[in-house]
């Protein structure tokens, strides 16, 4: 971690973070209906302390009213939530999270650094607090040279700065950020995505929406997918023996009955010519599958395995809905 993170995250009062092995957020058969609309359905999850949760669905799925219930701005229909261990809505919890929502709608009056000092004072800090924390994070999120300026003169990619800054300011337990890289060019985005993982770092849990799947791969230690007010999967993404594998293979003088004897290790097996193209979801038999092929009599010329990408997941996982 560079030094001036170090000194922002470790120099900053506040109660011990909660122990990694525990449950930043746990819910039960979670439900939201709004008069006939089934908002979420039955949301079930658990995302440990101190980990990147990464929240993915499409368009309509049920993200941000999982979210707002979470943070106590919706109350569920039925179904329970726990966040850092208390209901969820606990004015006294409210204390410990950081919030950037997608939407977000800040006074364009004000500077960068009265914005940060107006959400410090309403988290409580004190104004010494606010004398190193104010300019620390401006130097993190680098807008320090517009520390004077006025939002209304921020471009899209500021403004994401600034109200991440504004999340950070207390040095939030919990952080839920929506659309967190939303308007920032690349060098913005692996900025973003670095002051992330020093949030991890400090041990903070971080519960992330995006529909930048590739920056959520390379971002986040686990995903969950919602469809229609549900949970229909999670993904470890810190293991590479997770996950389902791909595998193409270059072969001639490969039987049908061959082909078809791939059902007992694999699945979405398709021959076109020369080309053999199926799925596993334990890489331990690739071998023995290889094995089999050769036994068989097929000229192998190549045999290739790639795990498959989160965008290539999330669409398989979501069939037909395949809008973000």
């Amino acid at each position: 971690m560079p030094l001036r993170w170090q000194i922002l995250w470790t120099n900053a009062p506040g109660a011990p973070l909660h122990k990694a092995d525990g449950f930043a957020i746990e819910t039960q058969n979670l439900r939201k209906v709004y008069g006939k609309k089934v908002a979420v359905r039955n949301l079930s999850l658990s995302v440990r302390c101190g980990e990147i949760f990464g929240f993915l669905g499409p368009n309509g799925a049920g993200k941000s009213t999982s979210i707002k219930m979470l943070l106590g701005l919706v109350k569920p229909t039925d179904g329970q939530a726990l966040v850092l261990g208390a209901p969820s809505g606990s004015v006294e919890i409210r204390r410990k999270i950081g919030f950037l929502p997608e939407d977000f709608r800040f006074y364009t009056w004000l500077t960068a650094s009265e914005l940060l000092k107006l959400h410090g004072k309403l988290c409580g800090l004190s104004a010494l607090s606010l004398a190193e924390r104010v300019p620390a994070l401006l130097e993190l999120l680098g807008l320090t040279p517009h520390r004077e300026k006025r939002l209304r003169e921020f471009s899209k990619g500021m403004l994401q700065r600034i109200g991440l800054a504004q999340a950070l300011i207390h040095e939030p337990e919990l952080i839920f950020l929506d659309e967190p890289t939303s308007g920032l060019d690349p060098m913005g985005r692996r900025l973003v995505r670095d002051v992330i993982r020093a949030q991890r770092e400090r041990g903070a849990t971080v519960f992330l929406n995006s529909h930048l799947l590739s920056e959520v791969e390379i971002t986040c230690d686990q995903v969950a997918f919602i469809k229609q007010g549900e949970i229909v999967g999670t993904h470890d993404l810190r293991t590479e023996s997770g996950g389902e594998i791909r595998v193409v293979v270059s072969a001639q003088k490969l039987p049908a009955e061959t082909v078809a004897g791939l059902t007992r290790w694999c699945t979405s097996i398709r021959k076109e010519d020369d080309l053999l193209t199926f799925s596993t979801n334990s890489k331990e038999v690739l071998p023995e599958v290889h094995r089999y092929l050769a036994a068989s009599g097929a000229d192998i010329f190549s045999f290739t395995p790639e795990r498959l990408s989160l965008e290539e997941l999330f669409l398989k996982i979501m069939g037909e809905d395949r809008g973000l």
